[in-house]
């Protein structure tokens, strides 16, 4: 698939991906599944308390995140239901600014456990966006795909997760398309 994406938004990437359409896998579908992604991406401490209410938030905040990286194709605004989901999870977490000693800013949970480290991820995205970094989150145009990729492409337009997977698979659905409609020259 696609390759890593830089600093902290390969983890909102990774995040995405945590649901693999193709495969029918979802990695935080259970309270240890998004126990063990928080700790291993470094949101949360190993012995996190994860409820199942916890398993549904993320769920919804992933989705939420799959369709606002979905709008980056054409730059569109965001939905209002992923702009509520995002909101929500924000309030959860008790975001707020900090100053760092290299007058940058920071945003930081004041919630502990999985709300707050949900509200770690509404934070990167927010300084993936203040940063023009987030417009090349996109996922797989592909249905059957979504998968988060970081588009890498100069003019920023990519389409799909790989162009010899997905890329490929559309380009000959559109030639065998062309082909029953009668417009491709035959072979």
């Amino acid at each position: 698939m696609s390759g890593r994406a830089p600093g902290h938004l390969e983890t909102l990437r990774s995040f995405i991906n945590t649901l693999d359409i193709e495969q029918g896998t979802d990695a935080i579908a259970s309270p240890a599944g998004l126990r063990q992604w928080l700790t291993e991406a470094h949101l949360a401490p190993a012995g996190v308390r994860v409820l199942a209410t916890d398993v549904a938030a993320a769920r919804d905040l992933r989705e939420a995140l799959r369709a606002a990286a979905a709008a980056n194709h054409a730059g569109t605004s965001l939905p209002d239901d992923v702009l509520a989901v995002l909101n929500r999870v924000a309030d959860r977490a008790d975001l707020a600014v900090r100053i760092t000693p290299d007058r940058q800013w920071r945003l930081l949970p004041r919630a502990a456990g999985v709300a707050g480290a949900l509200g770690l991820l509404v934070a990167l995205v927010i300084e993936a966006m203040s940063d023009g970094t987030w417009r090349r989150l996109k996922v797989c145009v592909n249905d059957a795909c979504q998968w988060a990729f970081f588009d890498t492409s100069r003019t920023g337009t990519g389409k799909w997760c790989s162009m010899a997977i997905c890329g490929n698979r559309a380009k000959q659905e559109a030639w065998r398309a062309r082909r029953r409609s009668g417009s491709a020259p035959p072979q």
